[in-house]
């Protein structure tokens, strides 16, 4: 089972870096540490940022103007799809 808080934070630190506003999964990119490769990994969760937006990406209402926002979306579509 994924442990969401440490989840949150993985996410956290990865998209913090970007520049925001951003206004789509593309403008996240360069504040990976691995570009869309980069992984995200709790318990028996694991998805890379690609699979990410393809998947549970559906919750993320862009234009984000900061990282709690954007990462509040994803944790809701991994939980509304059922990954966490």
């Amino acid at each position: 089972m994924a442990d969401k808080e440490d989840l949150r934070q993985q996410f956290t630190d990865a998209f913090e870096g970007a520049d925001y506003p951003v206004n789509s999964p593309m403008d996240l990119v360069p504040a990976l540490p691995n570009g869309p490769a980069t992984t995200f990994e709790s318990g028996d969760f694991s998805m890379t940022a690609m699979e990410l937006n393809t998947q549970a990406g559906g919750s993320q209402e862009f234009p984000y103007d900061n990282v709690d926002d954007l990462v509040d979306d994803i944790m809701d579509g991994l939980e509304e799809e059922g990954y966490i």
